[in-house]
This record gives structure tokens, C-alpha cells and sequence, in this order.
């Protein structure tokens, strides 16, 4: 077994998150913010990391480097401002970097990755299920046609996340935020019929 390099921060950082741990028996308040924001944040931070076309295991690092760069970003004392939006944009810049560093690129969502069911219900009619499958497939190619950039901007909505924030994740102004949902709002009212 190789011995530890003491220049990999991210061994560090887990490592000194892992001594403060034994060194106390109740977690910090440091622990119990990262935690909670954890438990409030992992599923969706995933399901947009998955929406890059990564596969799950990436995903999953992803969210853990994400979160150990959180927990190091406030053991040093720094902004601790709008901290939802600051890991959108860790975790969408990781994924970035993720999928430059695979040199490749999906432009298909995998719905069962995301956690999506593919089917509907099995309780309503073959004609019910049919026409909800059919609508699925339209707006899925709706919005897998729309440019990268919308795509992102909706999803980022989708999980709930304001305009600002978006703006933040992205480093796009709001304005063009605002024009890109529309846009794309638009785009999935046509091909649903509304």
C-alpha cells in the first residue's frame, strides 16, 4: 500500500473531516449545516449532475466532491451566502469538467438513472398509458432538442432553484434567463398542445 500524499487536498480534507469526527463525540455545527444541507440537497444536486448524460457512479462523486469542497470553503471562514446556488455551480462545473475530462458527451437523458419512472402506472388503461407514453417521448425530444443552455436553465428551475440563481450557476445575466425559460416554457406549451 502506497503512502498517502500529503498534497491531495481532497484525501486531506477527508481525512481532517474524519479527525473531527473522533475528536468529538456530537458533530460540529459546521457537520450538522453540511449534513442538512446534504439531506435537503443530494437528490436533486443528482438528478442535475445525471442530466449532463454522466453515468451514476460519476454523478455520485461528483455530489461528494461538491460537498467536500463545501466543507472546505466554510472551514475557511468564507461566504456562507446563497449556499444552494454556490454547489449548483460546484457540482455543474465538476460535471463540465467531468465530461471534457471522459471526452465524451450524451445528448440522450437516461430517465432511469435520473430516478424517473419510464412507465406510468399501471393502474390506467393501455389507451391511458399510450397517450401518456407518446406525450413523454414528445416533450422529451422537445427538450432534448432545445440548445444546452436551455436545457440547463430548465432543469435548474425544475429543481426549484430562483432566477438569481440560475444566473449564478450558469454566469449568464437575468435577463437571459428569463428569455431562456420562455423560450423553452414555449417550445414544451407547443408540442403538448397548450
Amino acid at each position: 500500500m502506497s503512502p498517502i500524499s500529503p498534497s491531495d487536498s481532497t484525501i486531506r480534507l477527508a481525512l481532517s473531516s474524519a479527525q473531527l469526527r473522533q475528536s468529538s463525540a456530537a458533530p460540529s455545527e459546521l457537520e450538522e449545516e453540511i449534513i442538512g444541507l446534504f439531506d435537503e440537497l443530494r437528490n436533486r444536486l443528482l438528478r442535475y449532475v445525471l442530466s449532463f448524460g454522466l453515468s451514476s457512479a460519476d454523478g455520485e462523486e461528483i455530489i461528494q466532491e461538491a460537498f467536500l469542497a463545501l466543507l472546505q470553503h466554510m472551514q475557511q471562514g468564507r461566504s456562507r451566502h446563497n449556499l444552494r446556488g454556490w454547489l449548483f455551480r460546484v457540482a455543474h462545473n465538476l460535471a463540465l469538467k467531468r465530461l471534457s475530462g471522459n471526452g465524451r458527451r450524451r445528448d440522450t437523458v437516461d430517465l432511469e438513472a435520473m430516478g424517473a419512472e419510464v412507465h406510468p402506472d399501471p393502474a390506467p388503461s393501455p389507451e391511458e398509458q399510450l397517450a401518456f407514453s407518446q406525450r413523454q417521448i414528445r416533450l422529451l425530444a422537445v427538450l432534448q432538442a432545445l440548445p444546452a443552455q436551455d436545457q440547463r436553465c430548465l432543469r435548474l428551475r425544475a429543481e426549484g432553484l430562483r432566477y438569481r440563481e440560475i444566473a449564478d450557476v450558469l454566469g449568464m445575466s437575468l435577463g437571459s434567463i428569463a428569455a431562456s425559460l420562455a423560450r423553452s416554457l414555449a417550445r414544451l406549451g407547443r408540442a403538448d398542445g397548450r
